[in-house]
């Protein structure tokens, strides 16, 4: 409960300084990191960066023995369809860089990296939806 409220906090302050956009997708990766700590995920990094700054991962979990790459996706309402279809192969290949660099990084062999996907649809309550093995790179030697 408090942990909902320091969330709204940061979420007012937020909208006063960035864009609405910006600040709604801020809210929901705040939702859906709560939402993966609940569901048993240890959570390792929030908008892990590739150091050229050309893909970024949204959230970076642990969970049993996989590497978790998280793309969340948070729209205001679902009148223009289910967030979960803004993620197409561009931001597909973004992810699967970041996997690489962060496997590499931590040694994690790639069998246990997986991808996952939130959606966040912030009506009240919010509708948050979690998607295991979101999408499976094709498969190579990394």
């Amino acid at each position: 409960m408090i942990g909902e409220f320091f969330d709204w906090l940061r979420d007012v302050r937020r909208r006063r300084a960035w864009s609405a956009d910006l600040a709604t997708g801020r809210r929901g990766e705040d939702l859906a990191h709560r939402f993966l700590r609940k569901s048993g995920f240890t959570i390792v990094a929030r908008n892990y960066r590739l150091a050229s700054g050309d893909a970024e991962a949204d959230i970076i979990g642990i969970q049993g023995d996989d590497l978790v790459i998280v793309e969340v996706k948070t729209r205001t309402s679902a009148a223009f369809g289910p967030p979960d279809r803004a993620v197409g192969e561009e931001k597909r290949a973004h992810l699967v860089r970041v996997a690489r660099a962060y496997a590499k990084k931590t040694e994690t062999s790639w069998e246990h990296v997986r991808f996952d996907m939130v959606t966040v649809i912030l009506n009240s309550p919010p509708e948050i939806e979690h998607y295991r093995d979101a999408f499976r790179p094709a498969m190579r030697r990394w």
